[in-house]
């Protein structure tokens, strides 16, 4: 793997007798510095080729000498940031669960203070027992943390036979199925997600799991009906990257939600790709 600091030190004390091209494996062009190193113009575009090393970005530098190692890189930090996008997810809840127990506190407080219009004060209800999460949700979320996704699916399913109106389950599913491509099923299990009560409309438009969902034709119509399915809205029968009639459309599309930050740059050039190869 090629150093661009290497390569700029290289063109800066060799840089006329094309040293640092053939360190980048451009041997042409290093023989050619090396037949016209006697003029003082070859030693001054090599200092040129030292500076514009020194400052080049890394990634870019990758891409254009280091081409085979860059993108195995690119997929190992799409893994990394994927798992630091976990961390940060439990991160906040633990802030908002902590946010939660200090606003409690601070009311506790306040009750123990003399009031001076001497109102009534009224005991702290209990908090209610939390209900016993099902065993199948449980395996199930961990399968999908583990990108299980189809043994992420057959749990979840397991567990709404137990509680067949639990919010979560049917969410995760919906991100289940849309990583599978299975817009359909996908749309049926947001719908019923907010049917039982679901209303964190904004996770549905910028949740990374749901980007397949979001490109379908039928999300507008979905969306614009809060949503919701109807007899008249129906999922779509099949999905954009199946659908040739109008391909610069669909490319269109997709570059629309790259814009607004509902596809990251990964999930952009997977679909991209799925589409040409179509």
């Amino acid at each position: 793997m090629k150093e661009k600091n290497v390569a700029g030190i290289l063109a800066l004390f060799t840089g006329g007798l094309g040293i640092h091209r053939f360190y980048l494996g451009q041997t042409g062009l290093g023989f050619f510095y090396l037949f016209m190193f006697w003029f003082p113009i070859t030693w001054i575009v090599a200092l040129v080729d030292a500076i514009v090393f020194f400052s080049m970005d890394q990634d870019l530098f990758d891409l254009k000498y280091n081409k085979s190692y860059y993108h195995l890189d690119r997929e190992k930090r799409t893994d990394f940031n994927r798992k630091r996008e976990f961390e940060r997810e439990r991160e906040r809840d633990r802030r908002r669960a902590r946010r939660n127990r200090e606003r409690w506190e601070e009311r506790d407080n306040r009750r123990d203070m003399p009031q001076r219009n001497k109102r009534k004060q009224y005991e702290r209800p209990k908090p209610k027992p939390a209900k016993r999460n099902s065993q199948y949700k449980m395996s199930g979320i961990q399968k999908y943390k583990d990108y299980d996704y189809d043994g992420a699916i057959t749990d979840f399913n397991k567990a709404l036979k137990e509680t067949p109106k639990d919010i979560a389950v049917h969410f995760n599913l919906a991100c289940a199925y849309s990583l599978t491509e299975e817009a359909q099923k996908a749309f049926e299990h947001i719908d019923k997600a907010v049917s039982y009560g679901f209303n964190d409309f904004e996770r549905i438009k910028t949740h990374d799991a749901l980007a397949f969902l979001r490109i379908q034709p039928g999300f507008d119509d979905f969306q614009m009906n809060e949503y919701r399915l109807t007899s008249r809205l129906e999922p779509p029968k099949e999905d954009l990257l199946n659908t040739k009639t109008d391909l610069l459309e669909q490319l269109k599309k997709l570059g629309d939600l790259r814009e607004k930050g509902l596809l990251t740059e990964e999930e952009f050039a997977a679909q991209k790709k799925r589409l040409l190869d179509d």
